[in-house]
């Protein structure tokens, strides 16, 4: 079913027994995203939470809407997210017709798309225009916009839609950027370098000329999702909530810029960014599970505060996985599949983990073909739009599912040959990469996982040696003073570096015949429970430049997960990870 707002949703979602009301009063600076937390932390997201009472503000705050396979599935009109792909699939699919029955056809499924562009409100008040502030009425402290950890810098904005087009008028985006709140009429624009708002500011920039700029805060459920889906520049965000809901999305016009926004969002923010202004902003405690670091970016001056008679405010916590986002970034991967394959028939499927936090993992498989096929594809993959921020990906056959990450991990066990298998290279990273020594630039891991056809040559594999236990381990390399955890040919040590430097401790593992047995030695901080396969994954992921961090020695990978300092050849600050007191 198609929604015509957030409140429709969330009385859908109560109706199901997919919400969960807090009526104690609560605090928006860190209590809200304390509860959000550990409820996002339960098994299959937990539920969404709606605060009727929230200290100091008249307005409720509803938080974890999407954070469940069901509950985005909901919000997109799908069966499950599995599914979410199916119908672009079908219209990727679609043949020139061949007879008149083969046009009907093809008709079906292209005419209903002219109904799902946008209109025009036409009654009197657009419901997110109920009530207008502009000029000195303008007080973003009226919105009880939340503190979501200890070291934010401030209050952020984190679930906005940010309306801005191009300077000629004839391109126009709808992004996902957070706002820091500055005071009560101005915030952050937190747009990195690669998104189309910064892309468009950038022509305002060079022309010297104000940035008009609206943000929607609560629309319906299927443009919030638009919002962050990694479109192409030109298509509209627009068109693809619409795709989804079945039918077009009402937008009214600003009553300040030459913008038009959701009619239906609980509250909007109209106003402006002036070209060379810049204002310090950040730390955030971001989705990669650390704070994100203090950078310039442009200001938000707001020239009006327009929002329904009794709004919700909508906000999202990120931070260390499961939360709200993952299923978010499931959509996408799902939905992306389709296209994907129309540039790379090859692919089968592929699968994000979560603990590579979108961007920094992908496990692809493919119907291979040819000799160097995996190679191939892993390269043309690092230069597709977001995929080009990808740190890491590994290619296998068809028949295994990439979602069943045993199963992976036994490939690598049986099939990996480091002399032949591991392609290393240089490229762009996703600005909250923290790994890497330069920031947006570092080092990129390909491997192929994929069994070996006609023309190339055979792999150097043996079968491995039984594995030393933990303790005996824990005996010799950490002296009874380091947690060591063994498993199925892969070994975590958790140990303090004591100042040295990660790759020499590495080289030294490697030397040591007690790990003969391992495909897999990494070595983690202290305060890491190395027996949390998930936690372990996402220091790896999350951690490691490949070329700095990754030692392979008898085809055994040996992994530098800790944190990085000088002797590591890391000149950046390293972030600090996100926790409550």
């Amino acid at each position: 079913m198609a929604f015509k707002n957030i409140s429709e949703f969330i009385e859908k979602l109560e109706e199901l027994g997919e919400l969960r009301r807090v009526r104690e009063a609560v605090s928006s600076e860190i209590e809200i995203s304390k509860i959000t937390d550990a409820e996002s932390k339960k098994p299959g997201g937990g539920k969404a939470l709606f605060f009727e009472n929230v200290k100091g503000s008249k307005f409720p705050v509803a938080t974890n809407l999407f954070g469940s396979d069901r509950r985005m599935s909901l919000a997109l009109g799908v069966k499950s997210l599995k599914n979410a792909g199916d119908e672009i699939e079908a219209l990727t699919k679609l043949s020139p017709p061949k007879s008149f029955a083969d046009i009907f056809e093809s008709a079906k499924k292209i005419l209903p798309l002219i109904k799902i562009l946008p209109r025009k409100f036409r009654g009197k008040t657009a419901p997110c225009q109920e009530v207008v502030k502009t000029g000195s009425g303008v007080d973003l402290s009226e919105i009880p916009v939340l503190k979501c950890w200890p070291k934010d810098a401030g209050k952020f904005v984190t679930l906005p839609l940010v309306f801005t087009k191009s300077l000629d008028g004839k391109t126009s985006n709808v992004g996902m950027y957070r706002l820091q709140i500055f005071d009560k009429n101005t915030t952050g624009m937190h747009w990195h370098i690669h998104k189309d708002g910064a892309h468009f500011f950038n022509e305002y920039k060079e022309q010297n000329k104000r940035m008009p700029v609206a943000v929607a805060i609560g629309a319906d459920p299927a443009l919030i999702y638009a919002a962050t889906a990694p479109l192409p520049r030109g298509v509209s965000e627009l068109l693809l909530a619409g795709f989804f809901r079945k039918s077009p999305a009402r937008m009214a016009k600003c009553k300040t810029v030459d913008l038009e926004v959701p009619a239906d969002a609980e509250f909007v923010l109209e106003g402006y960014v002036e070209p060379g202004e810049l204002r310090l902003e950040g730390p955030f405690g971001d989705h990669t599970g650390y704070y994100s670091a203090a950078d310039m970016y442009p200001v938000f001056h707001v020239t009006a505060i327009t929002r329904k008679e009794k709004p919700v405010y909508c906000a999202t916590l990120v931070g260390p996985p499961p939360m709200e986002d993952c299923y978010l970034a499931k959509a996408t991967e799902r939905i992306f599949l389709p296209l994907l394959k129309t540039v790379f028939p090859e692919i089968k499927d592929y699968f994000l983990p979560w603990e590579g936090v979108f961007h920094n993992v992908a496990i692809v498989s493919i119907k291979k073909e040819y000799p160097a096929h995996a190679q191939r594809l892993i390269s043309g993959l690092w230069g597709q739009g977001q995929m080009s921020f990808c740190k890491g990906i590994v290619v296998i056959d068809s028949d295994t599912p990439p979602d069943d990450l045993e199963k992976v991990w036994e490939l690598f066990i049986k099939n990996f040959d480091a002399s032949s298998d591991v392609a290393i290279t240089k490229g762009v990273l996703d600005v909250l990469d923290h790994s890497a020594p330069d920031p947006l630039f570092g080092s990129k891991i390909g491997i192929d996982l994929t069994r070996r056809v006609f023309g190339e040559p055979p792999r150097k594999t043996r079968p491995l040696p039984p594995c030393a236990t933990a303790d005996k381990i824990a005996d010799e390399i950490c002296a009874g003073k380091g947690d060591v955890f063994a498993k199925n040919a892969f070994c975590a040590i958790a140990i303090d570096k004591c100042g040295a430097a990660g790759r020499d401790i590495l080289r030294e593992f490697a030397s040591n015949k007690i790990f003969e047995g391992f495909r897999a030695v990494a070595i983690f901080d202290k305060s890491v429970d190395i027996t949390n396969a998930s936690k372990t994954l996402w220091k790896i992921f999350n951690n490691c430049d490949p070329s700095r961090d990754i030692l392979f020695f008898n085809n055994a990978a040996f992994i530098d997960a800790c944190s990085k300092n000088s002797a590591d050849g890391h000149p950046r600050e390293w972030p600090e990870e996100l926790k409550f007191d």
